[in-house]
């Protein structure tokens, strides 16, 4: 059985989920973020504002910088309600339609009476977004947090942003976590960009779609056909009978994750593929795929279930 991002029709579109410009937080104007995108060579973008009364409850229009070889999905990062630790919850929202109702979130501070996290990610999904638990080691999520949003298609499982500015850029633990309990979540890379430091350019997914259209790049994020990564390319992953096969760039190690401590890894000099037994994860009901490269970038495999 192969994941179906190496089996569905079309081709990989390499994007930017989370990115934010000075509609908000961000340096950049927003015709100059979709430039530096699309200079560096990616696809397509999703431009996330803050989604608070701050600045004006944002869904930027990135409609007029799409191009014939560049496109834009409208989103945000919404904010309501309390995490556990009494922060605001921070929940990325990509394929948000402009009449979105806001919450009463007036800033970086919960208040009293607003819609809770839950609520507001089951509106988002409802509306027909694709709905992601962004950087929980960041936020110092709780597994109790986390698990409160069951309307969530994925954890971002590394947040560049999160990586250069505090070196908290982890979503893995709470992703697997979750996996664990049965919950059928992807997982994401992303920048989480402001250009105020270096947080740009460094986790990114690539979705396959037949065309580079943001209808069918959502409709694609929502079905798992995407894998995500820092640099190395996955090119198939396939779960056999006793082993989990795995074609690549040329990496140093390949890892397969599954349920607690079940993992299993191949090391070596420019593999392009591996064949990994599944002894150690003969029990798990999920497994997932790491490639590392020798300058130690990663690149991650969505679940798969058996």
């Amino acid at each position: 059985m192969a994941l179906s991002a190496f089996t569905a029709p079309g081709r990989f579109w390499r994007g930017n989920l989370h990115t934010h410009s000075d509609r908000s937080d961000g340096v950049l104007p927003p015709q100059e973020v979709c430039r530096r995108y699309q200079a560096e060579g990616y696809d397509f973008i999703a431009l996330t504002d803050h989604f608070i009364g701050a600045y004006g409850y944002p869904i930027t229009d990135t409609t007029p910088f799409r191009s014939n070889n560049f496109t834009t999905i409208p989103g945000a990062e919404l904010h309501s309600g309390a995490m556990a630790n009494g922060e605001l919850w921070h929940i990325l929202a990509v394929g948000l339609p402009e009449d979105f109702t806001a919450p009463d979130a007036p800033g970086f501070h919960p208040v009293a009476g607003q819609e809770s996290g839950p609520e507001i990610a089951a509106r988002a999904r409802a509306a027909g977004a694709f709905v992601a638990i962004a950087h929980p080691q960041w936020s110092g999520l709780t597994l109790a947090d986390a698990r409160s949003i069951d309307a969530a298609h994925a954890v971002e499982i590394y947040n560049h942003g999160c990586a250069t500015g505090c070196d908290r850029a982890d979503g893995a633990h709470t992703a697997d976590l979750l996996l664990s309990e049965g919950r059928r979540l992807s997982l994401i890379a992303t920048d989480d960009a402001h250009f105020s430091e270096p947080d740009h350019f460094g986790g990114w997914v690539m979705v396959k779609a037949e065309a580079n259209d943001p209808e069918l790049l959502l409709d694609a994020l929502k079905r798992g056909d995407f894998y995500s990564s820092q640099g190395p390319e996955l090119r198939g992953v396939t779960l056999e009978r006793d082993a989990v096969r795995v074609e690549c760039s040329a990496v140093s190690t390949v890892i397969v994750q599954g349920h607690g401590s079940a993992a299993t890894a191949q090391h070596g000099a420019s593999m392009t593929g591996a064949e990994l037994p599944l002894e150690r994860l003969r029990n798990s009901p999920w497994l997932r795929v790491t490639v590392i490269d020798r300058a130690g970038k990663r690149a991650w495999s969505n679940p798969i279930w058996r």
